[in-house]
């Protein structure tokens, strides 16, 4: 600008003192028309002139673009994706702890197969591209091939005479004359295999290293940034932006079945994408064939790679260095996508894993799934993504997951809890362990294993119905009777899932259903089982309440009286099945219309539960509440107060919208009005 502005200015004295020059040496009077004003006042002239060439010449420098600085040398860097989506936090959180670590920073980036690593760091790179001078991607996956990319890399910077052996440390030094730069080393295996790479001492100052693995075992190579699965929303506006009509509700389920994995959806826009599918029918499709459709369809950005064979490399290394743990994945893949207990496996009546019984090699095996990445290893469990546990199904074949489903039975029927009314630990075991019992029982019942898996499934609709779930519980229990049936000298068995369903229908508000099921379960018992045996006592009360529902109260009193005696006699005067029996018998009286026999079995009944079990215990509730009810019919103020107690017990742990916490509020606002 300034030298535009010398110019003009001496232009400007050019053009004054030649015209002074000519007006000398012309002796004219005037000069052509305006013109004649230059010659007259020439000095006016050029005051006027300099300040219209400097408000020129200032108009003009606000015009021109500011000086781009040079572009950054990049070496191997992928192209952007242009789809990239959210990881605002995580970019942001990986440049802060790059910038504060001083002269020289290393961070990795740890996390899950298919979860986004490489696309965030290279959306990292381009996101801040202008603060480095240089920037090169190394891909560290085969650890051999590293120093050959460094040799190239070191031709790129103008190193024309360094080997393989000294093109790290060659590499290195060129760059300080490149302050900033950023390395990244994408999809390294185990820090020993990268050390010769990572800079050391003076050759990484001003400089930033990221690694992308999903290896464990980083944190003495640098900062550990672990990658989460997307968040839901994250997912959806995935999925909304790259598949035009898709909703977001519609988006929000396809996000769950593919658990918010980042390769997954870009997986799935690819294939809704390339056939034109309804983002509904491939909602459909996943919930039927998860593990066929892992197989199909292309992310964008990575169009060779699909969920399906992400994790074989880790598989295929497992096999080769740890192959109890390829069992061990198996296993689990056969499971639900929830944490599962390592004592599954130790505890089990036949070993599933081999090493599951020598502490040191079991504790290898389970290291190996979560070094690898394949699972979050926990204190005493295991998790695994579902679309790991898909992509591991899909690769078993019928005959190894069949024999696979028949163990897992056999160790889930040893873990469950059988006693779900009487143990007070049962209910936190029975919420741990359901969602896999609920896995293996899915579909047929594998061969050997039929007997256990109706055993499994008739205790998994008891443990429901003991926390409301009747809907749930009913096609459980429908299936266990179908099995049992099937087989031969399972009468007892039989008896057993007939009164259970009995239960669920009586408490459906179905008794007409449950009657001829509670009376066919109390004939086959009392035939297959021991006079007095507790079974019977248990068909006698549940006919006796189903009864009571349908008008029958005379009928089901001596049933009731009879089932209270069995129990006491089997099991003494403070069992918790005692009290089911108090309870029943106390329905009874309460039915016929004399709360005031009812009051003191009910009272009987709950100080029992409350000595047995904890104190928030549904049972509890469920006896709280049918004590407020009696209290009520006799007119007594404190059942409004009983009521409201059995009302925070059920909220606490049904939750506020379940049906029986309704009823309970329902009841208690009745009686406190």
């Amino acid at each position: 600008m300034w030298r535009r502005l010398v110019g003009t200015v001496a232009g400007l004295l050019v053009l004054f003192v030649g015209s002074l020059a000519f007006n000398a040496a012309s002796g004219q009077s005037r000069w052509p028309g305006p013109l004649d004003f230059v010659r007259t006042h020439p000095w006016v002239v050029l005051l006027l002139l300099v300040p219209l060439a400097w408000a020129g010449l200032r108009q003009e420098s606000r015009e021109e673009p500011p000086p781009r600085p040079a572009a950054p040398m990049t070496y191997r860097l992928p192209p952007r994706n242009v789809h990239f989506t959210g990881r605002d936090d995580a970019l942001r959180e990986l440049r802060r702890r790059l910038t504060s670590a001083g002269d020289t920073a290393t961070q990795v980036v740890h996390g899950l197969g298919g979860v986004g690593k490489t696309q965030l760091a290279v959306e990292y790179a381009y996101r801040h591209l202008s603060k480095y001078r240089f920037v090169a991607f190394v891909d560290a996956e085969d650890p051999d091939l590293i120093a050959t990319q460094f040799a190239s890399l070191a031709r790129e910077l103008g190193l024309r005479e360094v080997g393989s052996e000294q093109a790290v440390s060659g590499v290195y030094s060129s760059l300080r004359d490149r302050r900033p730069w950023l390395i990244v080393f994408d999809n390294a295996e185990n820090p020993g295999t990268l050390l010769h790479a990572l800079p050391s001492g003076d050759l990484g100052r001003n400089g930033h290293v990221v690694v992308t693995t999903r290896v464990s075992g980083w944190s003495a190579a640098g900062g550990v940034l672990d990658l989460p699965v997307f968040g839901r929303q994250e997912s959806v506006d995935l999925l909304v932006r790259r598949v035009p009509g898709t909703s977001a509700g519609t988006a929000d389920l396809i996000a769950g079945q593919l658990g918010d994995l980042p390769l997954a959806l870009e997986q799935a826009a690819g294939y809704m994408g390339y056939h034109h599918t309804p983002p509904e029918q491939y909602l459909a499709l996943l919930r039927t064939r998860l593990d066929d459709m892992i197989a199909r369809g292309e992310p964008a950005y990575r169009p060779s790679v699909v969920v399906a064979t992400l994790w074989q490399l880790g598989v295929d290394r497992l096999r080769r260095e740890q192959p109890h743990a390829v069992r061990l994945l198996e296993l689990c893949a056969l499971l639900a996508p929830e944490p599962i207990a390592l004592d599954l496996f130790t505890g089990a009546p036949e070993p599933l894993v081999p090493s599951a019984a020598d502490p040191p090699a079991w504790d290898a095996t389970v290291g190996a799934l979560a070094g690898l990445g394949l699972a979050r290893r926990e204190d005493s469990s295991l998790l695994l993504h579902r679309l790991v546990q898909a992509a591991v199904r899909a690769s078993m074949t019928e005959e190894r997951r069949a024999a696979s489903r028949a163990g897992l039975c056999r160790a889930l029927l040893a873990a469950v809890p059988h006693d779900v009314h009487g143990d007070p630990g049962a209910g936190p075991r029975w919420h741990r362990l359901l969602p896999h019992v609920l896995a293996v029982t899915r579909g047929d019942a594998p061969a050997g294993a039929t007997a256990e898996t109706a055993e499994l499934l008739r205790l998994a609709a008891e443990f429901l119905l003991s926390i409301g779930d009747r809907t749930v519980a009913l096609p459980l229990c429908e299936r266990a009777l179908a099995l049992d049936e099937a087989l031969e000298g399972r009468d007892a068995e039989i008896g057993f899932d007939l009164i259970t369903l009995a239960q669920i229908h009586r408490d459906l508000g179905a008794p007409q259903t449950a009657r001829p099921l509670a009376e066919r379960a109390l004939r086959l018992h009392e035939a297959a089982l021991p006079a007095g045996d507790p079974a019977v006592a248990t068909d006698l009360a549940t006919l006796a309440r189903t009864l009571c529902m349908l008008g029958e109260h005379r009928a089901a009193l001596p049933l009731a009286e009879r089932a209270l005696h069995i129990d006491e006699a089997a099991h003494g005067p403070d069992d918790p099945y005692v009290s089911f029996d108090l309870i029943a018998l106390a329905t009874v009286h309460f039915e016929i219309g004399d709360p005031a026999a009812a009051l003191p079995l009910i009272e009987r009944a709950l100080r029992i539960r409350e000595v047995r079990y904890p104190p928030d215990h549904l049972y509890i509730g469920y006896a709280l509440l049918f004590k407020a009810r009696v209290l009520g019919a006799l007119g007594e103020p404190s059942s409004a107060e009983c009521a409201r107690r059995g009302e925070r017990i059920l909220r606490s742990r049904l939750g506020g919208d379940h049906p029986k916490t309704e009823e309970a509020r329902v009841l208690a606002d009745r009686l406190t009005a």
